[in-house]
């Protein structure tokens, strides 16, 4: 009993003093905060963002003109009361779905005016802690962007939060529900560009019947290449074009479509009723139902409008919809079914044989530059949220480029281009129509469209605190129209509905496997981080030769001392004079303030000269773009110490007399050997091999490092010499950065999809992508690499 009641004696002591030598940065992160100055916008700048948002935001869904009827019918029009009843179905799929739900509901639960399904479950993290990986603390929530308020304990709201915080396996099913939103909106890019480039120009054998379908495939092909080709140059010199583009082609599917009416047939304006979609079902039986994979089509931009917002106000996306986009394309389907009321045999490319003689090749050129425009707003918003999967640590690390100063959402990932482009020319050669692609794009935009309806379930409950009857309103509604059309389109995956599933298969795997290799090694981490206790006990010199200079050791932790330290400090025989611990963490929101960056803490007495310092980012802020890092980074530092030095000093005798205490036990007992480190967050001891085992207690007494086995320092700093003077010293000397080039294993008992898992999935994406000194933006003549092997 007594020797159980000194070592929790023991045990509470190393507890203390980790927590006063290595505490939590609540109160650096309180005076950084500041005040949330809203954006707010003129009346002027609203109508001129309105504008532009028509190039960046509706590109896509404006290009469906082109593919919808076709792929409605593919095998001809056999009863005109089909065709209004298809018109009355589009007519209140475009007011229920783009309109009502998505511009005036889904896209008012943007995140600082970011999009999509991580922007959502971005959203959702801090109103909850869901995120899978755990490195959320509380000092996160004091940045200006974090945005989230308190919930009572009885509403219904904080019922659900407890409901979802309770149960790991809700976390991960919802992390799951994302990562297959997020590979459908891949796969989206990718189909996007095939079917939008190949139904434009097709249009160039409308009018010249001598050339074949494969010329025309062959010209799609060159465009694509292309479009990808240039990626890295940005769209920052034309993207003042896109805006009058997509206007322009508002502008002429809007009046081409009001010219077919009245030419042709004024009675498919009758199709406003919505007595005509009853019919169309009711006549069409089973190939009606089937029909709706073709009329999906309508609304496959949808998706890509909320993944654009950008940072365009609602509002100005709400101006832009119901007054240029909504009309215009409504204009526009009536028109073609006016014409194909008189013609229903030109079902194919019913669009293009639409249009007037006189205009037809101005039409053909506005046609094609609308399709480039709408494919690049796809292409930008997979990049977009890959950036965003990629600091959410759901992706593996790619190269991200700025190609523009001026706009911080252009960005370019030359791996998910090349692939993206591989793919996409794949498609387009080997389906060569559009029936077969408008299938494949409309399976993924339907589980898209599920997987968002899902989320805003979520966003309504806890963001918003809407009342339970709005919330099932949202819910029927939603799931009511999108597994309608989602039950047509399964009846598609063998006419090339397959396509996105394969391929958002193969991104799910890929996201999925990073994820839980990156969760394991980083519970590995967090649970053989290194007590204070040890360090302390070392003395300010920690048992090496101090010598002149500053390591940076990169950590993810955000607390303690990481693994990485203690294998580098016992393998050689000296350290910098001064070590900075730096975390550099990403936070489930768009951006960090400049001012807000850094957390900067002292680690340990004063004479050690160890300090913490957390970087903190959003997950559309780019770290390998911030060349003055470093700079910045002491800068903080600086700044600590001098406010520091301005502080009142406080009493410290407890924690004194404690660490003299800790410090003697220590010299006798206390402190593991070179391959065993004592642990003051889990019971765990490490192996020679670094391997991560049941050990019996976090300090190990049988194998101890007494103090004549500790070097002494050939270097003592004296008080009374200014730190900031010495850190500049120290500075000027060199700056040396200590990665830690984890490997995380498989143990012996893990069962076969473990090792299957984290042996060869993992392993040969951390080996193929790029390495942590590339994406910290790391000097390459200034680093040090530290290996270390974990099984897990």
């Amino acid at each position: 009993m007594a020797t159980d009641e000194g070592t929790d004696n023991k045990l509470g002591r190393v507890w203390v003093l980790d927590q006063q030598f290595d505490q939590p940065m609540d109160e650096e992160a309180k005076k950084l905060r500041n005040p949330y100055n809203e954006k707010k916008f003129s009346t002027l700048m609203v109508m001129q963002l309105a504008f532009q948002s028509l190039g960046v935001v509706y590109g896509d869904l404006g290009t469906s003109p082109l593919y919808v009827f076709y792929n409605t019918f593919p095998n001809g029009i056999s009863d005109p009361e089909d065709l209004v009843g298809a018109l009355s179905v589009i007519i209140y799929s475009l007011t229920l779905i783009p309109l009502l739900k998505y511009v005036f509901i889904v896209c008012r639960a943007n995140d600082d005016g970011q999009g999509g399904t991580f922007a959502l479950y971005s959203l959702l993290c801090r109103y909850a802690n869901i995120k899978a990986i755990p490195n959320q603390d509380h000092t996160d929530e004091t940045v200006t962007t974090y945005g989230h308020s308190t919930l009572g304990e009885q509403s219904f709201a904080a019922r659900t939060k407890r409901w979802l915080e309770g149960q790991a396996i809700l976390k991960n099913t919802l992390l799951i529900l994302v990562l297959v939103g997020s590979s459908m909106v891949i796969g989206d890019g990718i189909l996007t560009p095939a079917i939008s480039v190949l139904s434009a120009v097709s249009g160039i054998n409308v009018r010249r019947s001598e050339i074949s379908n494969d010329v025309v495939v062959f010209v799609a092909v060159v465009m694509l290449v292309l479009l990808f080709t240039v990626q890295h140059h940005g769209t920052d010199k034309v993207v003042w074009l896109f805006a009058p583009v997509v206007l322009l082609w508002f502008l002429l599917i809007g009046g081409i479509g009001l010219f077919n009416i009245w030419k042709y047939d004024r009675t498919v304006l009758k199709a406003f009723s919505p007595m005509y979609v009853y019919r169309f079902f009711k006549r069409g039986g089973k190939d009606g139902w089937t029909s709706l994979g073709g009329i999906m089509l309508t609304i496959t931009g949808t998706e890509a409008l909320f993944a654009d917002l950008s940072h365009f106000p609602v509002l100005s996306i709400q101006i832009a919809f119901t007054s240029v986009v909504f009309p215009c394309l409504l204009l526009a389907y009536c028109g073609q079914a006016a014409y194909l009321m008189k013609n229903s045999d030109n079902v194919f490319n019913a669009f293009y044989h639409s249009i007037p003689d006189s205009i037809y090749w101005p039409v053909f050129i506005v046609a094609t530059a609308a399709a480039v425009v709408a494919s690049q707003s796809t292409i930008t918003a997979t990049f977009s949220l890959i950036k965003q999967a990629l600091a959410l640590g759901c992706f593996p690390r790619v190269k991200v480029v700025h190609t523009s100063k001026k706009y911080r959402h252009h960005i370019y990932i030359p791996e998910v281009n090349w692939l993206v482009m591989i793919l996409c020319i794949v498609v387009t050669a080997g389906f060569k129509n559009q029936n077969q692609i408008g299938n494949a794009s409309g399976t993924a935009v339907c589980i898209v469209m599920l997987v968002t309806t899902l989320l805003m379930i979520l966003v309504m409950i806890l963001v918003w605190r809407c009342h339970l009857i709005l919330v099932l309103l949202f819910t029927g509604l939603s799931l009511l129209i999108e597994g309608t059309y989602f039950s047509a389109v399964l009846l598609k995956v063998n006419q090339g509905g397959w396509v996105p599933l394969v391929i958002s298969a193969a991104f799910f795997i890929v996201m999925y496997a990073w994820h839980y290799g990156t969760v394991k090694r980083y519970e590995i981490e967090v649970h053989s981080k290194v007590s204070m206790a040890w360090i302390l006990g070392l003395g300010p010199s920690l048992g090496l030769v101090r010598v002149p200079g500053i390591g940076l050791v990169y950590t993810e932790l955000a607390s303690g001392v990481p693994r990485i330290f203690s294998h580098l400090i016992t393998n050689l025989p000296a350290i910098h004079n001064v070590v900075v611990f730096v975390c550099v963490k990403y936070l489930p929101v768009y951006t960090v303030q400049e001012e807000e960056r850094f957390l900067v803490k002292r680690i340990g007495p004063k004479n050690f000269h160890m300090f913490r310092c957390v970087a903190r980012y959003g997950y559309k802020d780019i770290h390998t773009k911030d060349d003055d890092f470093e700079k910045k980074l002491f800068a903080s530092l600086f700044l600590f110490l001098r406010l520091e030095s301005l502080a009142e000093p406080s009493s410290g005798s407890d924690i004194s007399s404690l660490l003299g205490q800790q410090t003697r036990q220590s010299r006798s007992s206390t402190f593991n050997s070179v391959s065993n480190i004592p642990y003051s967050t889990a019971d765990l001891s490490i192996q020679s091999n670094d391997s991560i085992v049941p050990g019996g207690s976090p300090l190990h007494e049988n194998n101890t490092l007494t103090s004549s086995d500790i070097q002494p320092s050939c270097q003592v700093v004296e008080d009374e010499i200014d730190e900031t003077e010495f850190l500049n010293n120290c500075r000027d000397v060199g700056v040396v950065h200590i990665l830690g080039n984890t490997v995380v294993r498989a143990s012996r008992n893990s069962n076969f999809w473990k090792r299957i898992t984290i042996d060869y999935l993992y392993a040969f994406l951390r080996k193929i992508c790029w390495g942590n000194s590339v994406m910290l933006n790391v000097p390459h003549e200034s680093l040090l690499n530290v290996g270390q092997v974990f099984y897990v």
